[in-house]
Formats: C-alpha cells, sequence, structure tokens
C-alpha cells in the first residue's frame, strides 16, 4: 500500500474506478448531489446560453480529485445536447496537439481538458487565441521564412479541470467566463451519494451502514464509492449481502480503514512522527525514511488528509503532530502540543493540501 494507486482511500481514480464511475455518473444537474452553489450558477450559465441559442462560457473547475469535474463537465455538455471530446494537459505537450485536437471540434462542442495546469507553455498560449477568437494561428516552416496561417474554429466551449488553480497564469484564468470550486463534501451529502450508488449496484445498504461508509471516505464521493465496492465483497462473502453498520465496520476493518478515514500510511506517519520524534517538528525526508517510503509519496500521498484533518501541522521548523494525532493513538499528548486545528501557527501557504510556500524538508 506504498503507491497512490494501490491505496484504497486515495482520491486518484484507477482503472476500476474510471469503469464503474461512468456507470454511477448522473446524467443532469437535477441529479447531481452536493456542491449545491456550483451547480446552481452552472445551470444558470448553460440556461442562459441555451436560450440565447448559442455557446455556454467556458468553464473552469477547481478542487481536489475525486469530487465530480469530470461529471460536471459531461452533464454541461448533455445539458447543452452538444459532444463532449475528452483530454488532458500532460496530453498536449505541443501547439500541433492543440490544434489538431480544435481543429476536429464540431461547433457548440465541449473540449474537457483534464489537469490543465500541466499543458506545455507553447500549448497554453495558443489557446489563448482559441478560447477568445476561436481562431487559432498554424505555423508552417522554421526560422525567418517561417508564417502563421489563421485557422478559423467552430464555437466551442472549453471546460478546464485543475487540482491546482494556483499554477494557472492569470491570462489563461481570466479567458473563463465562469469559474467553479469545488468543496469536498459533508457526511450527509455522501451518505445520499452512497444510497444512490448502492440502488445502481444493486447493494442493500441500510442508513447506519451509509452512515459508517460516509465518515470514512475523506469527503470524497470517489473514496465512498470505492469503500462501498469493498464493502458489498466483504457483505456477499462473509455476511448475509446485507451492508449495515456492524458489516460494513467489519470490512473497513480487513481494509485498514479507520472511523476517520485513516489507513496504515497515514497511520505509519503519525506513529513515526509521535513515538520516534516525540511529535515533532521533524523534517519531511528525515519522516519518510523513518517510514520506509518516498519523500514524495509522503508528501503528496499522506500529508494532505492529515493536515486537512488537523493530525499533523506544517511549520517552517518541520512537521508537527497535533494534540489530534496523539489522541487517535490513544496516546496522552505532551505539555505544549499543537492544539486540535489544522490552521495552527503554519506561515506556509497551501493550495488543496499540496504545501507550496517554503517549508522545512531536511
Amino acid at each position: 500500500m506504498t503507491h497512490d494507486g494501490e491505496r484504497l482511500v486515495t482520491a486518484e481514480a484507477d482503472g476500476e474506478d474510471q469503469a464503474v464511475e461512468a456507470a454511477l455518473r448522473p446524467k443532469n444537474l437535477g441529479e447531481f448531489i452536493g456542491q449545491e452553489r456550483v451547480r446552481e450558477q452552472l445551470s444558470l450559465v448553460l440556461t442562459a446560453a441555451l436560450g440565447r441559442g448559442g455557446t455556454a462560457d467556458h468553464v473552469l473547475l477547481s478542487g481536489p480529485p475525486g469530487l465530480g469535474k469530470t461529471t460536471l463537465s459531461m452533464i454541461i455538455a448533455a445539458e447543452m445536447g452538444v459532444p463532449i471530446r475528452i483530454t488532458s494537459g500532460p496530453a498536449i505537450q505541443h501547439a500541433g496537439d492543440l490544434a489538431a485536437i480544435l481543429s476536429s471540434l464540431s461547433e457548440g462542442e465541449v473540449l474537457f481538458l483534464d489537469e490543465i495546469h500541466r499543458m506545455s507553455r507553447p500549448a497554453e498560449e495558443m489557446l489563448y487565441m482559441a478560447m477568445e477568437d476561436f481562431r487559432v494561428d498554424i505555423i508552417v516552416g522554421k526560422g525567418p521564412g517561417a508564417t502563421a496561417i489563421p485557422l478559423d474554429l467552430p464555437a466551442f466551449t472549453l471546460v478546464g479541470a485543475t487540482t491546482r488553480a494556483g499554477l494557472l497564469p492569470p491570462p489563461l484564468r481570466d479567458r473563463f467566463g465562469f469559474t467553479g470550486h469545488m468543496d469536498f463534501y459533508t457526511p450527509a451529502e455522501l451518505e445520499r451519494v452512497l444510497n444512490r450508488s448502492a440502488r445502481l449496484l444493486d447493494v442493500e445498504l441500510s442508513a447506519e451502514g451509509a452512515a459508517e461508509i460516509a465518515g470514512r471516505s475523506r469527503g470524497t464521493p470517489r473514496i465512498a464509492n470505492r469503500l462501498l465496492r469493498r464493502v458489498r465483497d466483504y457483505a456477499q462473502v462473509r455476511a448475509d449481502g446485507r451492508v449495515d453498520r456492524d458489516v460494513a465496520s467489519r470490512a473497513l476493518a480487513v481494509y485498514e480503514v479507520d472511523d476517520l478515514g485513516l489507513d496504515r500510511l497515514d497511520r505509519g506517519v503519525l506513529q513515526a512522527l509521535i513515538t520516534l520524534f516525540g511529535g515533532g517538528p521533524v523534517g519531511l525526508s528525515t519522516l519518510a525514511v523513518a517510514v520506509g517510503e518516498e519523500t514524495e509519496t509522503v508528501e503528496e500521498v499522506a500529508e494532505p488528509f492529515l493536515v486537512r484533518s488537523g493530525f499533523l501541522a506544517r511549520t517552517p521548523r518541520g512537521r508537527v503532530a497535533t494534540a489530534k494525532a496523539w489522541a487517535h493513538l490513544g496516546l496522552n499528548p505532551p505539555q505544549g502540543a499543537l492544539p486540535n486545528q489544522q490552521g495552527t501557527q503554519q506561515s506556509v501557504l497551501f493550495d488543496n493540501g499540496v504545501v507550496t510556500g517554503k517549508d522545512a524538508t531536511e
């Protein structure tokens, strides 16, 4: 369970998730659960565009993975009654790659660009003109003899998705007519997601069972649906197929997901921080060695949820366990331990739980 794709509580999608999500995805805004403000604002944008008979404004959706950005992009296309083309920033390494995609779009089509912040700079600059003027300049030849041939594009709607909105250059961000930030879900919203998924997957799920799974899902629908599938397997093999609180609790204990959604890697980081280093502060690389993981794994896989949940603080001197972390491991916090709040005396900036300021790493 050392890599992101192998963790049951990662918000990133693997192949199985993608296949199941296709069946579970809501088809319109009315079916979409949660994100009330974004949903209402988006409904106004799309309804107004339909009323004008034109294409919808370009849409930027930001927020952590697993909250429904791809689903919303598909709903936008469905609500507008147009096809959707799906690609991602890392797949567009050259301006020519983007030109090929843009020139093949049909009138009104939705282009969904996931991880838009990871697009190459030349493609990004081409996208500015395409979004604003529905035109691109194709460069033919090299050096002084190169010429730019303008190519008109059909009107289209770009839906960009990013987990790191701060990395988008202002000229690109400013070209989006609507920007929606996706927030983590409340347990009550996740229970509604789970009940809907259970109906579609033909799983008998009690209200208490849904509440138990929702409480361990880190505020993320993708994780909730993945846990539901694993609990369903347990119920089928070791119970009568019905998922109640006890079955859900026993199933998730098998998969080492505790009552607050921490898994073995999360607890390993906290255990090392507290038992080996007295709760910190300790540098990132030292902490990574102590848990036998790569530095990137600790920083990008384990820490975002631990920081957001108030178990761990990143300070200029290093990582520090909060009183909540000591209590979660059944230990008494020492005098002077940081209180149970994630906003405690951290002089670094965060973008969706990933540190963006200067931090102690040694």
